[in-house]
């Protein structure tokens, strides 16, 4: 029996799908598994027992990554899942930046009491005038599952949409619109685009990215865009940027001290994952990944080990060896193997920066002393037998 606790509410659609092999139990001491969405575990004492964690979600922030890596303890996330979900949102937000419906919708509730408030609102609306989105520039900074969806569908309501992503894998390339135009440069984003959305993931190269000299090559009356992460823009400058008109609107998705103060932007509470369908496919891709590597040793959309994926587990024996990745840690494990009679039937390795994972058929399950010397092994993190 293989054991999941949750940190949070997860959609039954995910856990619905738990077979009898599975309990869901109420002490997270007891878990080989774990579901979360956004709950910290920044404080967690993982049990000895723990294998996996599963986030229904893409950001990892509230997870610690190291120690569960070090632990031998592998952190899966669900990219995509919640994608179209965000993307609508993205929208909403470009067309309340283009038009001033919140102001507009201000107005009518402060004069509710206006028995001739429709013919106020026909003086007042032109306070409240837009422009349409059509032939706009908008540019895409970062084409992972969201960006690409934002890219085309903009593309599709007729606006110019540049896309930039150095990074991008040949999947989101196959599926990004032959209408966007990719540059290799964002500052061709920053000096050309009228509107500007970023779908990169917080990492200490992306980190308030978006700052005073960003700003300083846009054009004066440019809309930003924020659904990806609140760190991607520096708070400071965004202020100074909307004080001077160098950006008109900043529209974001993360609420904080700073920006739900800021003059000038329309901050959303964090609503873009908030759909029943975005919860419900993050929860069932959590569990279809938990159920994999328990079952099998498999590993997809892990943020701290490598993708491995041998199929599903056929031979009498499949072992998993989380470890550093140093020279002659392959060569230990098998000699040790060798030395105990064990053969080999299949194998693969991959490593991911400094951690390494290597999964290994085999014609019997070995002695639990043999299991001991392969955990001695200096670098080996983890030994599991599936």
């Amino acid at each position: 029996m293989k054991n999941i606790y949750c940190y949070n509410v997860i959609s039954h659609y995910g856990t619905d799908m738990f077979t009898d092999e599975y309990a869901m139990v109420d002490d997270v001491s007891q878990a080989d598994g774990i579901l979360v969405r956004s709950a910290s575990l920044h404080e967690v004492e993982f049990p000895a027992s723990l294998k996996a964690i599963a986030r229904a979600g893409a950001g990892v922030n509230n997870i610690p990554l190291e120690k569960c890596a070090d632990e031998g303890i592998v952190v899966f996330n669900t990219p995509g899942a919640n994608a179209n979900g965000v993307k609508e949102l993205v929208f909403a937000g470009l067309l309340l930046s283009a038009r001033d419906i919140v102001g507009g919708i201000e107005w009518v509730k402060e004069n509710q009491a206006d028995e001739g408030i429709a013919k106020s609102a026909e003086k007042a609306k032109k306070a409240f005038a837009g422009h349409e989105i059509q032939g706009k520039k908008l540019g895409v900074i970062g084409l992972g599952a969201i960006g690409v969806l934002v890219a085309n569908m903009a593309a599709n309501l007729g606006m110019t949409v540049y896309g930039y992503d150095p990074f991008i894998s040949i999947r989101n390339a196959w599926m990004l619109s032959g209408d966007v135009r990719h540059t290799a440069n964002v500052e061709t984003i920053y000096e050309e685009c009228d509107y500007i959305t970023i779908h990169v993931p917080a990492m200490d190269s992306t980190k308030g990215m978006l700052n005073k000299d960003a700003f300083a090559k846009m054009k004066d009356g440019t809309v930003i865009l924020n659904f990806a992460r609140d760190v991607l823009v520096n708070d400071d400058d965004m202020i100074e940027a909307l004080a001077s008109g160098r950006v008109r609107r900043y529209v974001t998705d993360f609420p904080n001290s700073k920006s739900a103060r800021m003059k000038g932007a329309i901050v959303i509470p964090h609503l873009g994952a908030s759909t029943e369908e975005s919860e419900d496919n993050c929860a069932k891709m959590a569990v279809v990944e938990l159920k994999d590597y328990l079952e099998n040793g498999n590993i997809r959309n892990s943020v701290n080990y490598p993708a491995c994926d041998m199929g599903p587990k056929k031979a009498p024996c499949r072992m998993a060896v989380m470890h550093l990745n140093i020279p002659n840690m392959i060569g230990q494990v098998t000699g040790a193997l060798a030395a105990s009679g064990i053969n080999i039937s299949d194998m693969t390795n991959k490593s991911r920066d400094k951690y390494a994972y290597t999964l290994l058929d085999m014609d019997r399950v070995p002695e639990d002393a043999i299991v001991q010397k392969l955990s001695g092994i200096e670098g080996v993190l983890r030994v599991r037998i599936i």
